[in-house]
């Protein structure tokens, strides 16, 4: 991460413009490797652990039980988080500050053909699969979770006649997470090519013109962890410190390349090693990255809100209150699109009449907003998958 900051700061300043954008694109293709090698073994990961873990769990009470636990705490700390953003966005009007800044809009450009604008009908089509092979093909993890959760209770039904293939799955697992060590040889040049890109594309400057609206943001996530980390401790008490020391290595890859997909597979491992059990792991955690992504939830009541803020709009109280709602659901099942928020963001805004060009202008600081909300994303899973574990009495040494 170190070299990748010294590289990309010493193209920035000492090479001309032609040479820059060129090592940019260059150097990001590392990161893309990475990334893309970890995305190749999460749907088998997700697919076979979490039909294992159901299956192994028994029968659909249980099922009921431990995805109703879960549920509780994804909504409640989705909510907290939503309502956290408003507050702080409220209170500091990061909004007048990002008035008139540079604007990105190739990024925007790019951003809106993610997007659609948000319908009921998108929502269902995002969650409900058509087809468990174009899931696997596209990486939709809510729709293999779907998938495997019918796989997985119709296992347990039929018992006996089933183990075989419980069985196969399981050592299907194994397999992946072998792999998983293997891929994760690769974390440190996909750290480096990613900062290297982003440092010798924006070079320094940009904090200059955006440390106060990236201090109010960062103001927003040391409040958030406070919230996540003292919850966790009072659930988990002593054993919290042990959590945090087990995860400190996903959770670096996860800062450094914004993408917590990059550390699916190893904190399923470490989640395990901690002591969380493996069926509980694999029921929790790839919901949770559905549902649960705590730093992106309080980053999109923090921007959409700035942007208004930007263009001098007024948003009663009651009209934020109905955007922290529309984004609680616009929000779920976006982990597998890059810059999830941004795109969630850009339809909130055309909802609510705020300009979506808006979106432009906080763009070029994004990338080093997106390190924090990651990291903050992979923290509020794994103490969320944790409490679920301890909740079942299934949290071991």
């Amino acid at each position: 991460m170190i070299l990748g900051i010294a590289t990309g700061a010493l193209v920035h300043y000492q090479a001309g413009a032609g040479f820059k954008t060129s090592f940019a694109t260059n150097v990001k293709l590392l990161s893309t490797i990475f990334i893309r090698l970890v995305q190749m073994i999460i749907a088998p990961l997700v697919f076979s652990t979490l039909v294992v873990g159901i299956a192994k769990l028994g029968d659909l009470k249980a099922v009921g039980r431990v995805g109703g636990k879960a549920i509780l705490w994804f909504i409640t700390a989705s909510l907290a988080s939503l309502l956290l953003g408003m507050v702080l966005v409220n209170y500091f009007e990061p909004g007048a500050l990002i008035k008139g800044l540079e604007r990105d809009d190739a990024g925007l450009a790019d951003l809106a053909t993610k997007g659609k604008s948000f319908s009921l009908q998108n929502f269902v089509e995002h969650v409900i699969p058509k087809s468990f092979i174009e899931a696997m093909a596209t990486n939709e993890i809510l729709q293999i979770v779907v998938f495997s959760i019918f796989f997985g209770v119709a296992a347990a039904a039929i018992g006996d006649y089933a183990k075989p293939v419980v069985y196969a799955l399981e050592r299907v697992s194994h397999i992946v997470l072998k792999i998983v060590n293997y891929v994760m040889n690769f974390a440190p040049l996909g750290v480096f090519g990613a900062i290297a890109a982003v440092v010798a594309s924006r070079g320094f400057k940009i904090f200059e013109f955006y440390a106060n609206y990236f201090l109010y943001f960062i103001i927003g996530i040391v409040l958030l962890w406070m919230l996540l980390l003292g919850v966790g401790y009072l659930i988990l008490g002593n054993r919290m410190k042990e959590l945090m020391r087990r995860i400190s290595s996903p959770l670096l890859v996860a800062f450094s390349t914004t993408s917590s997909e990059a550390v699916f597979p190893k904190l399923t491992e470490e989640l395990e090693r901690f002591g969380c059990r493996d069926r509980i792991v694999a029921f929790v955690l790839p919901l949770g990255y559905s549902f649960n992504l705590d730093g992106s939830m309080m980053y999109m009541t923090f921007a959409s809100l700035a942007i208004a803020q930007a263009y001098g709009i007024q948003m009663p109280m009651g009209e934020q209150l109905t955007m922290l709602l529309v984004l609680m659901l616009t929000s779920k099942g976006v982990a597998g699109v890059p810059r999830a928020s941004l795109v969630v963001v850009l339809a909130t805004c055309a909802m609510f009449n705020i300009p979506p060009e808006g979106v432009a202008l906080i763009l070029p600081i994004d990338h080093f907003c997106d390190m924090f909300r990651t990291a903050t994303n992979v923290v509020g899973n794994s103490i969320a998958t944790s409490v679920v574990s301890k909740w079942e009495g299934e949290l071991g040494e």
